[in-house]
């Protein structure tokens, strides 16, 4: 591992976004909360996109855990590099393409402080503690402002929701978005508080999905693009593979800018141009594949930020307790019995009896810190009438 990846230290890999999509949209929170059928006056979930988000999880979670393996092996290495072009694009766009409605409203304030804000603060505070007891490193500092391993996306997302109205407004947000993206890639003054180099590099993939509307997604589910996409991807491995010993994997993470690389200042406006082009052709690729019809595990597509926050700490207990330094492990047996292990893990922690356990930490309900919102109550009330009404007909 160069140091520039630092791939265990205290600026992380890219990982899943956080499910707190926009009000009325599908969301976790249509689900009631004694289990997992949606409650009465949620809109039904789309398959295609909980299957997106629980296929991508699982890629974050085999990619966490190919990271104390890849070295030793071009072809693992190949892999990782192509999970990581695509991964986090294709759960950035989702992101964005769900908070298109996302506007000041109270009650969607409010979700966004509960929904990323609370559990930023809560396993921002956790991970440290854990490598304290776990690693027995006393000397492990908390801070809410250096993101620690998975948590920099609820930072990011955070920002990227409250800067929606203003994308919803301007006249050309994506060139905007890349225009602010090539600068963050040449000003390494940015500095490491809140990871704002990530924020503002991944932030072109947010607003592009703002742009996108439903029919964009089934362009790229038609079955000549399932059949292109074949090449593609193995165009990519067989690319991912001449490029390992050529080029630094950190710059997938898009956390530093050019000259923190070691690069002239130049790389930056290319590679993010480059990169930007690259990510989108296998995003597509990628969602060409993803069913869209229900499936076994189309209901953990509620439950991939459960996923994403936890498994962190089974992969940084192997890191910290040196499971991954089993010679078994670094051979190709080895590799496939850790990347199941990982789908496996991450599946179970996307389970309903998951989410029911640690709701109270990624969907508080806290309705003690705000005050009543008027309009809400109304509305509220207005869709119960609509519901009683609706009853009374049928009957």
């Amino acid at each position: 591992m160069t140091n520039s990846q630092r791939p265990y230290g205290n600026r992380r890999t890219p990982l899943p976004p956080a499910q707190s999509p926009a009000p009325g949209v599908p969301s976790p929170r249509t689900e009631n909360r004694r289990g997992d059928r949606p409650a009465p006056s949620g809109r039904q979930r789309d398959a295609f996109f909980d299957n997106a988000k629980y296929l991508a999880i699982v890629l974050v979670a085999v990619g966490h855990a190919w990271e104390p393996l890849k070295g030793d092996s071009r072809v693992l290495e190949a892999a990782y590099t192509v999970v990581y072009s695509f991964h986090m694009p294709a759960f950035i766009i989702i992101s964005g393409f769900f908070s298109r409605g996302f506007d000041m409203r109270p009650d969607r304030l409010r979700r966004l402080i509960t929904g990323v804000a609370v559990p930023y603060i809560v396993f921002e505070t956790a991970y440290p503690l854990f490598r304290r007891v776990v690693d027995n490193a006393p000397e492990q500092e908390i801070s809410l402002l250096d993101p620690w391993y998975l948590t920099w996306f609820l930072v990011a997302l955070f920002v990227w929701r409250l800067t929606t109205p203003i994308w919803n407004a301007v006249r050309h947000p994506l060139p905007l978005a890349l225009g602010i993206a090539v600068l963050a890639s040449v000003t390494p003054g940015i500095g490491d508080d809140l990871d704002l180099q990530r924020v503002l590099q991944f932030l072109p993939y947010f607003v592009l999905g703002l742009c996108m509307r439903p029919e964009h997604f089934h362009l790229v589910r038609r079955r000549s693009v399932r059949i292109a996409a074949v090449p593609v991807f193995a165009a990519a491995l067989a690319f991912g593979w001449w490029a390992v010993p050529r080029m630094n994997t950190a710059w997938f993470y898009h956390r530093d800018a050019a000259q923190e690389l070691g690069a002239p200042w130049w790389a930056g406006p290319v590679m993010v141009l480059a990169m930007f082009g690259c990510s989108l052709l296998l995003t597509a690729c990628f969602f060409a594949w993803v069913p869209g019809r229900h499936l076994w595990f189309t209901a953990l597509g509620a439950g991939t930020l459960y996923g994403y926050l936890l498994h962190g700490f089974v992969v940084k207990a192997g890191d910290y307790r040196g499971w991954f330094d089993h010679s078994a492990l670094h051979r190709p047996l080895g590799e496939i019995a850790v990347s199941v292990l990982a789908a496996v893990m991450v599946t179970l922690l996307c389970t309903a009896p998951v989410r029911r356990v640690f709701r109270f930490v990624m969907e508080p309900r806290m309705e003690w810190a705000f005050k009543r919102d008027a309009a809400g109550l109304a509305r509220e009330r207005e869709r119960r009438r609509t519901a009683e009404t609706r009853e009374k007909v049928s009957a």
